[in-house]
C-alpha cells in the first residue's frame, strides 16, 4: 500500500544501520478524525546527553505518501516518566520539530529527523521520573494514550459511525499567516463550509492568531499541525508562503517550490478528490507547481488568480462610472499584477462597422478609467480573503457561476506552454467545468502570449 516503497525501504534500512536499537513493525494508527490505516512504524531509543546521558524512548509512524509526507513522531514513556510539554512536545507526546514542518523530499531523510530531534532534546529534555504516586497515573494516562495511537481505543467504533456527521462541505486552509487566518475568519463569515481546519505550519506552539482563533473558539473551526486533519477535504486553499532570506525573485519563487513540495503530496493524499484553490504567491507559478506535484486534472488546480479585480473592475463600472451595460460582460484577466487586462465575453457593438468602431472606443476610454481607479486598490489579507470565500462557495454548492481564475491557458489564444493565467471560467464541485470564450481582441490576445511567455520562462528555471 506504500506508494514508494523502495524510497521508503532504503531509509528504513539507513535508520536500522544507523540506529540499531529500532525495531520495526506495522500497526493501525487512528487519526484525529476516527479513520485509521495499517502503517509502518518503528520504536526505540535516542540518545541525549542533557547533563548526564539519556535513552529517550520514542515512536515513528511512517505515512503511505513517504517519503514526500513527514512521519508522525510520538514520545514513548515508560511508567515512571513524565512528559515535560514544551516548545517540541505536547501532553500527549507528540513532537513537533522544524525539519518536520519544513520537511521536503529528498533533502529530509528519517536519519536526519532523528537528529534534530537529539539536538533539540538536548536543548530541553522531554522527560523527567516520576515519584511513585505519580506513576501509577502516569501509567493509566499512558495506557489510554497507546489506545488512541495504536488503533485500539473503544472510540474507534463511535468515531467510524459518526464520522463527519452532518458535516459534507469541509475545507481546509494550509498556511496560518494574516492571509490564511483571513480566508478562515472570511469563510466562516459568509457559512459556506460546515467545517474549516487552519493547518498551522508554523515552528512551535500556537500563537498570533491562530491563538486568537482558539481563545475565541470561532464555531466550526479546528486549528492543527497535522495534515491528516484535512482529511477528505473538498477545496484545500493553499495561502503559505516562505519566509526564507532568498535573495533574488526566482530564489524567493524556487524556496516556495521547496515549500510545496512538502505540503502538496501530503494534502493530496489525504484528499484525493479535493479542489486546490491557491492564493500563493506568485499565483500562476505556484498553481502550475501545486497542479505538477498534485497530479490532479488540471479542472481541480486553480488559483485565486483575477477574481477579485474582476468583481472590484464591475463594481467601478456599475457604481462609480454608471457604465451597468459594460460591466455584465467585463473581466480582469491574465497575470496578477501590472499585466492584467481587461476583456469581454460578449461584443454588444453595433453591426454598422463605423459605428461598432465608435462603440469600441467609447468602451474603451470607459475600462481605462476604470483600470486607473482599480490601480488604487491595494489586494490586502481580508480583501483576498473575501474572495477566496467567494470562490470556495461557488465550489462548494456548485454554483455554476463565472469567475477570473488561474487556470492552465494552453490551448487559449494561440498559447503553446503549460501555463496557468486567469481566464473566465464556470465553476462548481469538480472545480473548472468550462473556459467561457472571450471576445476576439489582438491587442488582448497578444498581452496573454507575453504573459504566458515570460511565465514559462521563470517556470523552466525552477527545480520541481
Amino acid at each position: 500500500q506504500y506508494k514508494f516503497r523502495d524510497l521508503t525501504i532504503e531509509e528504513l534500512k539507513d535508520v536500522s544501520k544507523t540506529y540499531p536499537n529500532f525495531t520495526f513493525s506495522m500497526n493501525t494508527y487512528t487519526f484525529k478524525d476516527g479513520s485509521q490505516k495499517d502503517l509502518l512504524n518503528f520504536s526505540g531509543t535516542v540518545p541525549v546527553k542533557y547533563g548526564s546521558s539519556y535513552n529517550i524512548p520514542v515512536r515513528l509512524w511512517i505515512l503511505d505518501s513517504h517519503p514526500f509526507a513527514p512521519p508522525i513522531c510520538f514520545l514513548k514513556p515508560t511508567a515512571n516518566m513524565g512528559i515535560a510539554v514544551g516548545k517540541h512536545v505536547d501532553a500527549r507526546g507528540r513532537i513537533y520539530l522544524p525539519y518536520l514542518q519544513n520537511w521536503s523530499h529528498p533533502k529530509s531523510t528519517l536519519t536526519g529527523l532523528i537528529k534534530e530531534m537529539i539536538a533539540k532534546f538536548e536543548e530541553e529534555l522531554p522527560l523527567y521520573s516520576l515519584s511513585s504516586s505519580d506513576a501509577t497515573r502516569q501509567s493509566e494516562l499512558l495506557s489510554y494514550i497507546a489506545k488512541i495511537t495504536e488503533g485500539e481505543t473503544d472510540m474507534k467504533s463511535r468515531s467510524k459511525t459518526g464520522r463527519n456527521e452532518g458535516c459534507f462541505n469541509k475545507i481546509t486552509v494550509v498556511g496560518a499567516g494574516d492571509l490564511g487566518i483571513a480566508c478562515v475568519l472570511a469563510v466562516a463569515a459568509k457559512d459556506v463550509a460546515d467545517k474549516v481546519v487552519l493547518l498551522d505550519l508554523s515552528e512551535g506552539a500556537a500563537k498570533g492568531g491562530t491563538m486568537d482563533l482558539e481563545i475565541f473558539a470561532v464555531p466550526n473551526v479546528e486549528i492543527s499541525k497535522d495534515f491528516s486533519a484535512s482529511a477528505d477535504s473538498k477545496v484545500v486553499v493553499l495561502t503559505a508562503n516562505s519566509l526564507g532570506n532568498a535573495q533574488t525573485y526566482l530564489d524567493v519563487i524556487q524556496s516556495n517550490v521547496d515549500l510545496f513540495r512538502g505540503i502538496i503530496p501530503a494534502v493530496s493524499h489525504y484528499s484525493q478528490n479535493a479542489v486546490l484553490l491557491v492564493a500563493s504567491h506568485p499565483v500562476e507559478v505556484m498553481t502550475f507547481v501545486s497542479w505538477k506535484l498534485s497530479s490532479f486534472p488540471k479542472s481541480r488546480v486553480i488559483g485565486v488568480g483575477a477574481n477579485l479585480d474582476s468583481e472590484r473592475f464591475r463594481y467601478i463600472l456599475t457604481n462609480l462610472l454608471k457604465a451597468e451595460v459594460l460591466a455584465k460582460d467585463a473581466w480582469v484577466i491574465g497575470e496578477q499584477g501590472e499585466d492584467k487586462v481587461p476583456s469581454w465575453t460578449s461584443c454588444n457593438v453595433a453591426a454598422n462597422p463605423t459605428e461598432a468602431m465608435a462603440a469600441r472606443n467609447s468602451r474603451e476610454k470607459v475600462a481605462n478609467r476604470a483600470m486607473e481607479i482599480l490601480k488604487g486598490k491595494g489586494q490586502r489579507s481580508w480583501s483576498v480573503g473575501l474572495s477566496v470565500a467567494d470562490l470556495v462557495d461557488s465550489i462548494l454548492k456548485d454554483k455554476r457561476k463565472v469567475h477570473s481564475v488561474s487556470t492552465l491557458a494552453k490551448g487559449c489564444c494561440n498559447i503553446n506552454s503549460e501555463v496557468f493565467l486567469s481566464l473566465p471560467c464556470v465553476l462548481g464541485t469538480s472545480g473548472v467545468i468550462e473556459m467561457v470564450r472571450l471576445e476576439e481582441d489582438p491587442l488582448v490576445q497578444e498581452k496573454l502570449q507575453s504573459s504566458a511567455g515570460s511565465i514559462h520562462d521563470l517556470q523552466q528555471q525552477l527545480k520541481l
